[in-house]
C-alpha cells in the first residue's frame, strides 16, 4: 500500500487525471536505457567488431561507407526486430498475466506460441511456402488459436483460472500436432522447420521491421487506453462491473490485442520463449507497483530479449547459438522458481 503512497495525480487536457509512480518512471526510464545500450552493443558485435562509439556515428549518417553498410543495412534491422518482438512478448504477457489474474498466464503457457508454430509448420511442411507465407502462417495460426482458447473457455464470460487450463490444454494439443507434423516432412523442411521452431534473429531485415512497428504503432495507444479497465479488472469481475468498466468488451479487446501482439512477434522471430512469462514479473518486482505495469513490461522485454542475443553472440559467437535457446533455458528455470513460489504460497 506504500506503493500508493509514493504516486501522484497529474491533471491533463479534458479534465482527466493521470497517477504517475516516480519509482515505475525511474525504472522505465532505466530499462528502455538498457534496452537501446544492449542494442548498441548488439550492433557492434560480429565477425567485424565495431566499437559503440562508431555505431552511434554511423547511426547518425557520420561513419564511413563500409561502418554504415554493416550498421545500418546488415545490423540495424536485425536489432530493430529484437527491440519490437520482445517489447511485443513483454506487452501481451503482461495483458494475458492481468486478465487471467494468473502469473503463470502468458502465451507460452497459454499455447499461443504453440499455435502460431503450427501455423508456420503447415505452411513449410505441407505448402512448401516462402518466408512470406509462414510468417502469415504463423500469424494466423496464433490467431486461431487465440480464437479458441476463448470460446473454449467461455461460460457467461471468460475468468482467469479456466482460461488458463484451458490454454494449457490447447497447448498440449497443439504441441502433439506441431509433432506430427515433422514427422511428415522430408529432411530439407524438417531442418528448415526445426530452426524457425527455435526462435532467432538471424537474417532479419526491414522486411520483418515494419509490419512490427506498424502493428504495434496501432495497438500500444489502444491498450494503454483500456490501462484503466484492466487495473479494475485485476479487483475481480463485480467490483469491476459495480465501478463501471464493461467488463467483458475490455477483457475482449485487450485478450484479441495480446494474441495479435504474440502472434506478430512469433511470425517474425519465431517461437522466442519465455519473454511474455518472465517480463512482466520482473517488470513488477522492479516497480514495487501495482496493476498491470503494461509499460515497464515492454522495456524489460526489449531489453532481455536484446541482451540475451548479445549475450549469446559473445559467448558462443555470431549466429552459433539462436536467442530462443538462451530465453528458454532461463525462462524455464524462473518457470520452475515460480511454480515452487506459488505452491509455498498456497496459490497452487
Amino acid at each position: 500500500m506504500r506503493t500508493h503512497s509514493r504516486s501522484r495525480a497529474v491533471r491533463v487536457p479534458g479534465g482527466l487525471s493521470l497517477r504517475l509512480d516516480p519509482r515505475a518512471l525511474v525504472v522505465v526510464a532505466l530499462l528502455l536505457l538498457a534496452a537501446l545500450a544492449a542494442g548498441v552493443a548488439l550492433i557492434g558485435t560480429g565477425d567485424a567488431h565495431i566499437p559503440a562509439a562508431d555505431v552511434l556515428k554511423a547511426l547518425a549518417g557520420n561513419g564511413n561507407a563500409y561502418q554504415d553498410f554493416i550498421v545500418r543495412e546488415l545490423r540495424l534491422p536485425r536489432v530493430l526486430v529484437g527491440l519490437l518482438v520482445g517489447a511485443s512478448l513483454g506487452l501481451g504477457g503482461a495483458l494475458f498475466q492481468s486478465v487471467s489474474r494468473n502469473p503463470l498466464g502468458s502465451p507460452d503457457v497459454l499455447g499461443l506460441s504453440q499455435g502460431a508454430t503450427a501455423g508456420a509448420l503447415v505452411v513449410i511442411v505441407l505448402l512448401s511456402g516462402g518466408a512470406a507465407e509462414v510468417t502469415l502462417g504463423a500469424l494466423t495460426g496464433g490467431l486461431v488459436t487465440g480464437l479458441a482458447i476463448y470460446l473454449l473457455a467461455w461460460k457467461q464470460g471468460v475468468q482467469g483460472y479456466r482460461l488458463v487450463l484451458v490454454g494449457i490444454g490447447v497447448s498440449a494439443v497443439v504441441t502433439a500436432v506441431n509433432g506430427y507434423l515433422l514427422t511428415k516432412a522430408d529432411l530439407v523442411d524438417a531442418a528448415r522447420a526445426v530452426v524457425w521452431m527455435t526462435g532467432s534473429l538471424d537474417g532479419r531485415d526491414w522486411d520483418q521491421v515494419w509490419p512490427l512497428l506498424g502493428l504495434c504503432a496501432v495497438l500500444l495507444p489502444l491498450v494503454l487506453a483500456y490501462g484503466r479497465g484492466l487495473r479494475m479488472l485485476e479487483m475481480g469481475d463485480d467490483t469491476a462491473g459495480a465501478l463501471g468498466v464493461p467488463v467483458q468488451r475490455v477483457r475482449l479487446v485487450l485478450m484479441v490485442s495480446a494474441v495479435l501482439l504474440t502472434a506478430a512477434a512469433t511470425a517474425a522471430a519465431g517461437p522466442v520463449g519465455f519473454v511474455a512469462l518472465t517480463a512482466p514479473q520482473l517488470a513488477r518486482r522492479l516497480t514495487r507497483s501495482p496493476g498491470p505495469n503494461l509499460v515497464a513490461s515492454l522495456c524489460m522485454g526489449a531489453a532481455l530479449l536484446v541482451t540475451a542475443d548479445w549475450a549469446s553472440q559473445r559467448v558462443f559467437g555470431a549466429g552459433r547459438l539462436p536467442v530462443g535457446v538462451v530465453t528458454g533455458v532461463l525462462g524455464g528455470g524462473y518457470l520452475l522458481w515460480l511454480l515452487v513460489t506459488e505452491r509455498r504460497a498456497g496459490r497452487i
